[in-house]
């Protein structure tokens, strides 16, 4: 049984990426499907995929790597926890790593990006920082 299901999405993620491998897979939700969404929007995976049927689905996160196999992501920090939920209002949202990296922060309108919520102006409880 898994505590945090987000936190186990993000260490299969970056276990996949370390281990050089081309997809990631992980047990299928409403949420996580989202915020894989909201990791292909800003271009740090190259697809998702929902597979399976019925009570069998997964999601397939196929990875990106640059020139020399750097991995597309190079780090996953899961920020509000089930143990200590974190909350931004949207005129404190600042740019991870000089604009490098994401925030990922769930809104009344939904997982967002960094820059979505920020030109939304509209903050929300911050799910994990990536670069």
């Amino acid at each position: 049984m898994v505590i945090d299901p987000l936190s186990d999405m993000f260490t299969r993620i970056k276990n996949a990426q370390t281990a050089g491998l081309a997809v990631a897979v992980i047990p299928h939700s409403k949420f996580k499907m989202e915020v894989a969404k909201a990791l292909l929007k800003r271009n740090f995976i190259k697809e998702v995929n929902r597979r399976g049927k019925k009570n069998k689905k997964f999601i397939e996160v196929t990875l990106s790597y640059g020139e020399k196999n750097k991995p597309g992501i190079t780090d996953i920090k899961r920020v509000s926890k089930p143990s200590m939920r974190v909350y931004i209002p949207a005129n404190e949202i600042k740019p991870v790593r000089q604009g490098y990296g994401a925030m990922i922060i769930s809104t009344p309108k939904g997982i967002l990006t960094d820059r979505e919520a920020k030109k939304e102006n509209i903050g929300g409880e911050v799910l994990c920082k990536i670069w």
